[in-house]
């Protein structure tokens, strides 16, 4: 059996192939978190990507402050080999955001969809801000789907026979993330400004429910499949995929519409 997946996401079966499939979809909230950043391009010396996956949200951040010198830090070596080839000349480094330092105060710390499958967020954040430089930001984006049928779904069918056994103790890999009021307490001690803000994007995806799977197949649903045999896994995404076609109907055009919240934080010290 594989070895189950750690909490922060660093576990096996990251694809940057898979996670690409919708970068265009993926890419589009990171690029909106940056754009509310306060401007200051010509004072960001250094900038830092947590959890910089295949370099799609390095690319915007190099995009944002081109005078900046940026790195990523992954904890995939897929991931970051995909960063490496698309962004030659970036310092990509291989890390748990948990235990991550940085040598010198930074400008911009971002992280773009990774926190979530980071613990401890009352002690991870503050910490975060805390290698800001004066009037630097810590800009965050994470999904806000946990109770969305997409995930809510993946936890009913972990729950039934014959993948219950497998799959006990998975779905707390990645709980809820707390509510914005929360993280908003959490950060004003330390931050002179805190924005935070919830986005749903509505996504129409071609392929109807497979489209579905193949999305989730590539972040949430990672965690549920590693830990299968072949023959598990082909039962659980059939299983899966029937729910997900029930949840999500096709439109006339035959896409279907995937609603998706994601939290937004920008906290300046």
């Amino acid at each position: 059996m594989t070895p189950p997946p750690r909490a922060d996401g660093s576990g096996p079966g990251w694809s940057a192939t898979q996670y690409a499939l919708f970068e265009e979809e993926r890419t589009r909230p990171v690029r909106d978190l940056l754009a509310a950043v306060p401007a200051r391009p010509e004072r960001v010396l250094r900038a830092v990507d947590l959890g910089c996956g295949p370099g799609n949200s390095t690319a915007v951040l190099i995009d944002r402050y081109p005078a900046a010198v940026v790195n990523g830090v992954d904890s995939s070596p897929d991931m970051l080999d995909a960063a490496c080839r698309r962004l030659p000349g970036i310092g990509f480094l291989r890390g748990d955001i948990a235990a991550w330092r940085a040598e010198t105060q930074c400008d911009v710390i971002l992280s773009n969809a990774a926190l979530q499958w980071v613990p401890d967020h009352a002690t991870l954040l503050p910490r975060l801000a805390g290698m800001l430089a004066p009037g630097g930001s810590l800009a965050v984006q994470m999904p806000d789907n946990h109770d969305e049928p997409s995930h809510a779904l993946m936890r009913a069918v972990a729950a039934e026979a014959p993948w219950a056994a497998a799959l006990e103790g998975v779905a707390a890999a990645r709980g809820p993330i707390a509510r914005a009021d929360w993280y908003y307490r959490l950060l004003r001690p330390v931050c002179a400004r805190v924005d935070i803000w919830r986005t749903t994007y509505v996504h129409a995806l071609g392929g109807g429910a497979d489209a579905v799977v193949e999305w989730v197949r590539g972040t949430g649903l990672r965690p549920f499949l590693a830990p299968l045999d072949d023959a598990a896994r082909a039962g659980f995404l059939a299983r899966y995929r029937a729910l997900v076609a029930a949840a999500y109907p096709r439109q006339p055009d035959g896409a279907v519409l995937l609603p998706f919240p994601r939290l937004f934080i920008v906290a300046t010290r």
